[in-house]
């Protein structure tokens, strides 16, 4: 689950222990540059025995990699190496980075090019140095639009501490997840889960909760043993109190049991447009 999940007005240690509580196993946390905050983190993550796995780096949109201003270039890397500390510090092994943003000033191959030398020169050695993966995510950056994009990305680093962070949710506009997965295969590090619900007659789209869209969970689940995944999946969606974490966990445990995440007779009693 991300930390955002969770309410914002509990101390950590607190927020953990009701994650714990609800059922969930591990918490993605965001990029904290106060030290001190970071280490009250850690402390409440032991004292709670409710471990962070992964990273979410908060400045990637902000100031892109792959800006032509070295000013932004130079706040993003900041913002990133601050995450890769604070995976150290936090035991988690892997920081998701989205790579670059194509925009009206910066072209898909100048998106490429800045990233991949910056992620290379600026970013990998310190990852390798702390041993935490950079997970690429593919998102609504109008960049690395399909698996084998996203495939020769991430091998052109030729490294093992740069690796894929799928989220089964953002393609669902324009492709299959269970496509994307086979197609990653080995390179997928960690999976982000959120649905996704498209109405072409209406023309209106939006995510929604698990097991209410158009994601066919049992193919997504399949496709992920096929590859032999057997790492974290965090729910990114909105949060709740502890009977409606409840519910979210009980429907990520029949999505890897291999069914829909909402039961037939919910489904059926769900209102209807």
């Amino acid at each position: 689950m991300l930390i955002s999940m969770l309410p914002k007005a509990l101390p950590f240690q607190e927020r953990f222990a009701l994650a714990r509580e609800a059922g969930f196993a591990a918490v993605e946390m965001q990029t904290v540059d106060d030290p001190a905050e970071a280490e009250r983190i850690a402390k409440a993550s032991q004292a709670a025995k409710f471990p962070i796995h992964s990273v979410m780096n908060s400045e990637h949109w902000r100031s892109p990699l792959s800006s032509a201003d070295p000013a932004v270039v130079d706040k993003s890397v900041k913002g990133m190496l601050t995450s890769i500390a604070n995976a150290k510090l936090w035991g988690a092994d892997t920081v998701l980075l989205v790579p670059a943003v194509v925009d009206a000033k910066t072209g898909y191959q100048d998106a490429w090019t800045r990233s991949t030398k910056v992620v290379r020169e600026r970013l990998l050695p310190e990852a390798e140095k702390q041993g935490i993966i950079i997970g690429m995510e593919e998102v609504w950056n109008k960049f690395l639009l399909s698996p084998l994009e996203m495939n020769a990305y991430v091998d052109s680093f030729k490294s093992r501490y740069v690796q894929a962070y799928f989220d089964v949710g953002n393609v669902v506009f324009y492709a299959f997840p269970q496509d994307w997965i086979r197609t990653l295969g080995p390179r997928i590090k960690k999976v982000h889960l959120k649905d996704f619900k498209l109405d072409r007659s209406k023309g209106t789209f939006d995510f929604v909760h698990l097991g209410e869209g158009d994601i066919d969970w049992p193919e997504v689940r399949k496709a992920l043993h096929e590859i032999g995944y057997d790492g974290f999946v965090t729910t990114e969606i909105s949060g709740g109190d502890k009977a409606y974490l409840t519910d979210v966990v009980a429907r990520i445990d029949r999505f890897l049991a291999g069914q829909p995440p909402v039961t037939a007779a919910a489904a059926s009693a769900a209102p209807r447009d």
